[in-house]
């Protein structure tokens, strides 16, 4: 009976016989077979082929099997070995298990057992495969080579950073909300020095002083009412790695002394602690504000400031690099028609037409959410003006003429009963996808008497 399990056996035996049959067994569920009868000729087939799982005898006549095994985990790490074991070397099968080896077999009496052996073991040989693949793509995803983008500004942009990354400098990134700065933050930590090391972010607007300081630098059991036990904060998990500090221009002027310690002494102490804590941090920074203001108003320490901007990068606004439009919306479309399984194969001319004409103050997550919205609710090979928002749909009526309110309620009424009809009544979806708070749609859905029948 056929395993449905496919890939390719490399049986690395002396015994003619014994590997023959071994061979015809394994062939028949369908694997693709290799043979070779000393770990030398093993060794020139794994450099050829792609093997997924070796069998190989313990007592070779070039080598022994338990060596073997570290040999090959180290050479093939996501390649799987089973041993062919007499009784008397179950020993070394099992200290070449410690080794890394898959499981081992008892030569001539385990042959019931061969095939649903290999079976697991090619199992997790394709589930590490595929763990390889992600994170290939994960780290692919956050590469300079994924920030999408053809203007000057963006190639300007990209270019320091690259310069910057193999240092150990501090970096400072400028650029309105949805600009890319984490992005940035992600693709410098990649080409640094420090690529295996922890990349932790932290949004400092999300959190009030006292909480912010906890998240930052920890605390001690006992430092405050709800603290039962120590707490690691966010830049002590980042040691060794890079810390990406977003709008830092809305850190308390309190702790911004605090972090400049760390900038200037590589130390800090925790939240009811006495002792300074050591850490070997980057950090890299990044603000929608313009700190040389705020510095001015008394908001932000110079100090800090002049520690900070080490090495400036200002990023783009989206409609300063408005020709780099049409390539960002085309990847957000594979990305989201992928993840819909749906097959759409283009952007029409009118929906590009809007997007260019639109002022796109949230940038390219403002682009990345209309696209979205689009794939959603298409239910064709091409997005459309009516896949747009209604102040997308509305740029064509205010070209024409004069726009009147009844346009603009009309335009709106439509836009909000296609998404509602596309989440199947739930109001909360339709809100999340239309951009709006919950109770503005339930006024909306009043005012335009509107309502979903399935």
């Amino acid at each position: 009976m056929s395993t449905g399990t496919t890939g390719t056996v490399l049986i690395i035996d002396d015994e003619e016989k014994l590997r023959t049959l071994l061979a015809r067994i394994i062939r028949l569920e369908g694997f693709t077979v290799l043979e070779a009868e000393t770990v030398k000729g093993g060794n020139k087939l794994l450099d050829k082929e792609d093997i997924d799982v070796v069998l190989c005898d313990v007592k070779l006549p070039d080598s022994n099997g338990v060596d073997f095994v570290r040999d090959l985990k180290g050479r093939f790490p996501t390649t799987e070995i089973i041993l062919l074991t007499a009784y008397g070397n179950i020993a070394d099968a099992v200290t070449a298990m410690k080794n890394g080896a898959f499981d081992y077999i008892i030569k001539g009496d385990d042959n019931d057992k061969i095939i649903p052996l290999l079976s697991r073991a090619m199992e997790k040989v394709q589930l590490q495969k595929r763990v390889v693949q992600l994170e290939q793509q994960i780290g692919k995803q956050y590469t300079f080579d994924a920030i999408l983008g053809h203007s000057p500004l963006i190639i300007e942009a990209v270019a320091l950073a690259r310069r910057v990354a193999p240092t150990e400098a501090t970096v400072l990134l400028l650029g309105e909300t949805g600009t890319g700065k984490e992005v940035f933050a992600q693709a410098i930590h990649q080409a640094s020095k420090r690529t295996n090391k922890p990349f932790i972010a932290l949004n400092c607007s999300a959190f009030s002083k006292e909480l912010l300081e906890s998240e930052l630098f920890g605390h001690k059991a006992g430092a405050f009412t709800s603290a039962s036990k120590d707490k690691r904060g966010l830049i002590e998990e980042a040691n060794l790695g890079t810390l990406f500090l977003d709008e830092i221009g809305e850190m308390h002027i309190d702790l911004q002394a605090k972090l400049l310690r760390v900038l200037e002494t590589s130390e800090f102490i925790k939240v009811g602690d006495t002792r300074p804590t050591r850490v070997n941090v980057r950090i890299i920074a990044a603000t929608n504000r313009e700190l040389e203001q705020e510095v001015n108003a008394g908001k932000f320490r110079d100090d800090l400031y002049y520690r900070l901007n080490v090495f400036t990068i200002s990023l783009p606004s989206l409609r300063d690099r408005k020709k780099d439009i049409p390539l960002i919306a085309e990847f957000y479309l594979r990305l989201f028609s992928g993840k819909g399984n749906k097959r759409i194969d283009s952007i029409s001319k009118d929906f590009l037409d809007r997007l260019q004409q639109h002022e796109w103050k949230g940038n390219i997550r403002e682009l990345r959410n209309i696209i979205e919205r689009a794939v959603i609710l298409s239910d064709g090979p091409q997005l459309t003006v009516d896949n747009l928002p209604a102040e997308f749909q509305l740029s064509a009526l205010r070209s024409t003429g004069p726009l009147s309110a009844f346009d603009l309620a009309s335009v709106e009424k439509l836009h909000i009963q296609r998404v509602l009809n596309h989440t199947r009544g739930n109001k909360t979806e339709a809100a999340r996808l239309l951009n709006i708070g919950l109770t503005t749609l339930y006024r909306k859905l009043e005012e335009y008497q509107i309502s979903f029948h399935a």
